[in-house]
């Protein structure tokens, strides 16, 4: 298996190492099934000539598929690439941590505090606060909430 090592935000690395890491390899081995793994194979590139070796916090797998690139040579991430898959993991980390704030909050009656802390040690996050979580989340419910809750205006014309 060919690896490559991409720096991204340290609350995504510990994420992702923790749910996608395979001990096997030693490496972080993204599934097939998810958009972000041909977001990666489209992404891989030839490496120039003058490049010195990746430096990261994630060590990552790259996809090996029949046809197409061969990993072997294509098994550069530029500074672009790197930007792209960080924001996919974003979106990603958001929509689980999102998601599992309104099953436990609606479902089990879960304060968002308490999901927050529990979501924290079950990935063993330790580079993001709790509390920079929370606001995030109450944040972007804000946002929708504003979104959801607007009235359209309406303009009268004059009837004569």
């Amino acid at each position: 298996m060919v690896t490559t090592k991409i720096k991204i935000k340290p609350h995504l690395a510990e994420w992702t190492n923790k749910k996608y890491f395979n001990a096997d390899n030693d490496c972080v081995i993204i599934p097939d099934k998810l958009d972000l793994y041909h977001t990666i194979w489209d992404l891989l590139e030839k490496r120039p000539e003058n490049c010195l070796r990746d430096d990261g916090n994630i060590t990552l797998g790259l996809p090996d598929r029949r046809i197409g690139k061969d990993p072997e040579y294509y098994n550069y991430l530029g500074f672009r690439s790197v930007e792209i898959i960080q924001k996919r993991i974003e979106i990603m980390f958001h929509a689980e941590y999102r998601a599992l704030m309104d099953e436990r909050k609606h479902r089990m009656g879960w304060t968002y505090l308490h999901t927050t802390y529990e979501f924290i040690n079950r990935y063993g996050i330790e580079s993001i606060s709790p509390d920079a979580l929370y606001k995030d989340f109450y944040r972007w419910r804000r946002t929708v909430a504003g979104r959801m809750n607007t009235t359209r205006s309406y303009e009268y014309k004059n009837q004569k």
